[in-house]
């Protein structure tokens, strides 16, 4: 009897000392530190690390990261003490459901005030329960209804997409004409921009001729959607999803003839396009600017700095708006002085705003009403087979009047 009692508190004391060891993540804590003790703060993020956005997730991750490792490299100093971020990661594969779960378990256990994601239905579903439950989502989703919701634990981390449509319709109507055929992608975001798109189009005088949705993320040959939208002889063609295969589309309008213009959506960036076709063919987009040419103090550091962390990989907005929320996001816990309210550290952030210094790749004027964005928005056109000059595109969410 006695050798199973030891036996027995043995085996105890074991599986004790295995789960402990076993919890790598170290909770957010606002408990006081040893002296020179570097403590940390989880910060969470919910998006597609696998299955058909990956490579989205990927890109967004990847400027997170780098921001991480340029702030844990400095110090975060919080009240005279020393914290590092972790970001804890959890893939949701671009699904609300599963982000929602994410964001629970990320504030369950790891105590995270802070989540970021990468996708309207995600920032939608957390918005359903985050000032419950107390954490603050850093939503990179260019979807209104993000703000409109008037969530007061919600900050949406890049200008929304109804600045551009009737910039960008005037640009291609006054070079090619007045008629659009749409070839938007199947997505309810393709749905939502050509909503906005069409009246623009038709309020500057213009007509809508053909509308020829596909589904850009399953297609791998677009022609038969390319020619019906071209048998109307349009003069501008709306096109637009994943970078890839809206280069596809544009190239075989190309093949097939087509001398107009383009709109195109934001989802698309026009330097990924111009790694699958020649820039030539791209004559007439008109588009997001790239990253590499957009006219800020920090843009051009930010870009050399990715490209040497990331074996030569030229960084698009996915990357740099991350980036640069995860830089306000640290400044404004330094600012609040807390590292587990996300009341106060929200504060802290509004507080730091503006920031217009080459520490960021854009500027952040304020947060606007509902957490909007203030940054303007920045447009592009291919001319003469180069970049064209980089145009500014006002966002009436920024109310500094600077």
């Amino acid at each position: 009897m006695k050798r199973k009692s030891i036996w027995l508190v043995l085996s105890l004391i074991v599986l004790l000392v295995v789960s402990g060891c076993g919890n790598k993540s170290t909770p957010t804590s606002s408990e006081p530190g040893k002296s020179g003790e570097v403590k940390t703060i989880n910060i969470g993020y919910t998006g597609p690390l696998s299955g058909g956005a990956a490579l989205f997730g990927k890109e967004v991750t990847e400027g997170l990261d780098m921001a991480v490792d340029e702030i844990n490299a400095k110090g975060l100093m919080v009240n005279s003490q020393k914290y590092k971020i972790n970001l804890v990661k959890l893939d949701d594969q671009y699904m609300p459901d599963k982000a929602a779960t994410n964001a629970r378990r990320l504030k369950t256990e790891f105590n995270t005030p802070v989540i970021f994601v990468p996708h309207s239905g995600g920032a939608l579903a957390l918005q359903q329960f985050n000032e419950t439950d107390e954490f603050l989502i850093m939503a990179y989703t260019s979807e209104p209804k993000i703000v409109q919701s008037k969530n007061k634990l919600t900050m949406q981390i890049t200008s929304p997409y109804n600045l551009c449509q009737e910039i960008y319709s005037k640009m291609v109507m006054d070079k090619f004409g007045k008629k659009l055929a749409l070839i938007p992608t199947t997505s309810q975001y393709g749905k939502d921009w050509t909503a906005v798109l069409v009246p623009a189009w038709e309020k500057l005088g213009g007509t809508v001729v053909a509308n020829t949705p596909v589904d850009y993320n399953k297609e791998a040959d677009f022609n038969t959607y390319v020619s019906k939208a071209l048998a109307v002889n349009p003069d501008v063609l709306f096109v637009g999803g994943p970078s890839q295969p809206t280069a596809l589309v544009i190239k075989q309008a190309r093949q097939l003839g087509f001398k107009g213009g383009f709109i195109v959506m934001d989802q698309a960036k026009v330097e990924q396009m111009a790694a699958v076709v020649p820039l030539k063919d791209l004559e007439g987009a008109v588009g997001v600017t790239p990253v590499f040419l957009y006219p800020s103090e920090g843009a051009l550091p930010f870009v050399d700095r990715f490209k040497a962390k990331y074996n030569g990989k030229v960084p698009a907005w996915e990357a740099s708006k991350n980036y640069d929320h995860m830089v306000l996001l640290a400044k404004g816990i330094e600012k609040a002085g807390n590292v587990t309210d996300a009341v106060k550290i929200f504060e802290g952030m509004k507080a730091v705003t503006p920031i217009k210094d080459a520490s960021i790749t854009a500027p952040i004027p304020g947060i606007g009403v509902g957490g909007a964005s203030m940054t303007p928005g920045v447009g592009i056109m291919v001319e003469n087979g180069n970049y064209g000059k980089p145009f500014t595109i006002p966002n009436p969410n920024d109310t500094t009047g600077k």
